[in-house]
């Protein structure tokens, strides 16, 4: 009988639902007027780069999912650059943000109920500098393909079943390219299909996507996301769905075809190997918050953030045997409710005393290197956390490498 009389702290009655929704059609009936509006002038979505070496900059993003049990901060208050010609993977666990930063720079977060309320995404698409958030749809449509371009995660997905492989691909290339004639689209889609590694690319072109293999399949949707040579192109977990061989196929792939059109990468995926093997810059995210960022090097060789720390503590080491893998205890906190300090903080094995106060600053350790913890704000205890045990401490590897040295130049 207690269990019954006990009240649950997770119910919402029904009162307060009506509540709750009627104040979400308030709020999203608001910015949708807003942006739904005709004849937008210029003025209130061209802005400028804060560094034009940049491409896209993400200033303090907040996109919110308005339910009825509640307001879900899926992204919230993110803030990092994609610099021209780069890479930078965006790295953390499920449901921590990733994929909802990206669909917010290609304006793809499900409408009401999702929607960017605060911060920039400046994107910089040569002549003209967008403020993304503010973008009306009709000018998204000539900036989505032609100017940023999303490869999706799961390509069979991803691709209309019912349609064949060049009709999806010629759809892209004619509604950019509206002065190209009906047979030069079909070229364009045959050098496409050729440039992404399809041999027979004359009969892929009528097939239809179930006639083919998951990594075609794949190269089918990269050949669609860069038919018209992108600025920027969003990777979402591109190789999840890969066996092993067509991974590496499809992340050499990436990486040349990013040189030869000379466009930046934005990666997202679960990988740290992957990570490893293609960025330039780190973004670590968790619970809707960049907590680390840095170069490729700066992050794997120095990680700082106790989150980032776990992390690298999970993946497995060749050459290492371990019982079981190292996992990060605890769970992610309730996205609706959220705590009023760190995040992370339940879970850590490494929290303090200030954890318990405000969400933490940003604190730079280098100038590229910038992490969100209370044990950086004394900069003597940053060159201790540093040398916490990643599979073997600080002076652990110091004497390998040392060992390794040594057998070289015997």
């Amino acid at each position: 009988m207690a269990l019954f009389g006990k009240k649950n702290a997770n119910y919402i009655s029904s009162k307060e639902t009506k509540r709750i929704s009627r104040e979400n059609r308030r709020v999203t009936g608001e910015i949708e007027k807003k942006r739904n509006r005709k004849n937008i002038p210029e003025s209130e979505y061209l802005t400028r780069m804060k560094n034009p070496a940049n491409v896209v900059e993400f200033d303090d993003v907040h996109t919110y999912f308005f339910t009825d049990i509640g307001t879900v901060k899926a992204v919230n208050g993110v803030s990092f650059e994609v610099p021209q010609g780069k890479t930078v993977g965006i790295v953390g666990e499920s449901g921590c943000g990733k994929s909802v930063t990206s669909l917010s720079l290609m304006q793809l977060v499900q409408r009401p109920q999702g929607q960017t309320v605060a911060g920039e995404i400046r994107f910089n698409a040569g002549e003209k500098v967008y403020n993304i958030v503010n973008t009306p749809t009709s000018v998204m449509q000539k900036l989505r393909g032609n100017e940023m371009s999303m490869i999706f995660q799961e390509p069979m997905t991803a691709l209309n079943p019912v349609f064949r492989i060049g009709d999806q691909v010629d759809e892209i290339v004619a509604l950019h390219n509206p002065s190209m004639s009906r047979e030069q689209v079909k070229e364009r889609t045959i050098e496409m299909l050729e440039m992404v590694g399809i041999a027979n690319s004359q009969g892929v072109y009528r097939m239809y996507p179930h006639e083919l293999s998951g990594g075609m399949r794949q190269r089918v949707c990269i050949a669609i996301g860069l038919a018209c040579n992108p600025k920027l192109i969003i990777a979402d977990e591109p190789t999840t769905a890969l066996d092993v061989t067509i991974q590496a196929q499809i992340l050499d792939l990436m990486r040349s075809l990013k040189d030869k059109i000379n466009s930046s990468i934005m990666l997202i995926t679960h990988d740290l190997g992957v990570i490893a093997e293609m960025a330039d810059y780190v973004v670590v995210m968790y619970a809707g918050r960049v907590v680390e960022k840095g170069t490729a090097q700066e992050i794997f060789k120095t990680p700082s953030h106790p989150y980032t720390i776990g992390l690298m503590r999970s993946k497995p080491v060749v050459g290492k045997q371990v019982e079981k893998l190292y996992s990060i205890p605890g769970k992610v906190p309730n996205p609706i409710n959220m705590p009023d300090y760190c995040y992370f903080k339940d879970r850590c094995e490494l929290s303090c005393e200030k954890c318990g106060g405000r969400y933490p600053g940003v604190i730079k350790l280098s100038p590229t290197h910038e992490v969100s913890c209370y044990r950086y704000e004394d900069r003597r205890e940053a060159g201790w956390l540093a040398q916490v045990e990643l599979g073997a401490s600080g002076r652990e590897r110091q004497q390998e490498e040392k060992g390794k040295e040594g057998a070289r130049h015997e």
